[in-house]
């Protein structure tokens, strides 16, 4: 079954594509008005793409359904991100990087975003994938598997922008520093920049989103 989502088509000639993931119990109509807010040049050709998550029960709500992309059966970190279900949103998320490919867009031209739960999916897709993406946006987020990504990982010259908020209670700053960690021991080309914020995404963030977004795709 193939992800829906929202799509904001790019203003002039489709050049690039970023595919933004959302978090738990979000959609994709959640960060879609990022677009306007990022006043991107139109000659880059962006495409947007918001999928939404499949609904389905999340234990540590009770069991109830909601877009997730995994199961959460506990917040202890090193538990918290359920492996298959990672690996079962990262091949349908995959589906969607083929289409762009399919459709004219080479690999170096697409971004791979995520927020929260999207950023998991995001970090652990990306660097497993078969051709080297323009890029990962980490935001507020975590690893699943950390102790299995030097085994996995093809990808290790990518390019990787890690945020997160200093007071978030949601994801502790020290769970992105600890994904920060692996990927930099890697050898992967990560930034990363922190705010007093707590799970959100602040006016500063879009900023350094926006420079960053015009060097990897111009």
């Amino acid at each position: 079954m193939s992800l829906d989502g929202v799509v904001c088509q790019a203003m002039a000639e489709h050049k690039a594509t970023v595919i933004w993931l959302h978090g738990l119990g979000d959609s994709g109509d959640g960060f879609a008005p990022i677009v306007p807010a990022l006043k991107l040049p139109a000659e880059l050709g962006i495409k947007f793409i918001f999928p939404h998550a499949p609904i389905q029960p999340v234990t540590i709500n009770g069991g109830m359904k909601m877009r997730s992309w995994y199961d959460i059966v506990s917040f202890d970190l090193d538990k918290r991100a359920d492996e298959q279900g990672v690996r079962e949103s990262a091949a349908k998320v995959e589906q969607l990087i083929e289409n762009e490919i399919a459709s004219g867009i080479p690999a170096n031209k697409i971004i791979l975003a995520g927020f929260s739960q999207g950023g998991v999916i995001a970090l652990h897709l990306a660097p497993r994938f078969k051709a080297a993406l323009a890029g990962v946006m980490a935001l507020s987020t975590y690893m699943c598997v950390p102790d299995k990504f030097s085994a996995e990982a093809i990808q290790t010259s990518l390019s990787v922008l890690m945020v997160h908020g200093s007071l978030d209670e949601v994801v502790p700053m020290q769970a992105g520093k600890q994904a920060y960690d692996v990927l930099q021991s890697n050898g992967l080309n990560v930034h990363w920049s922190d705010y007093p914020m707590a799970h959100e995404v602040c006016g500063e963030e879009v900023a350094l989103i926006r420079q960053w977004l015009i060097e990897r795709l111009s």
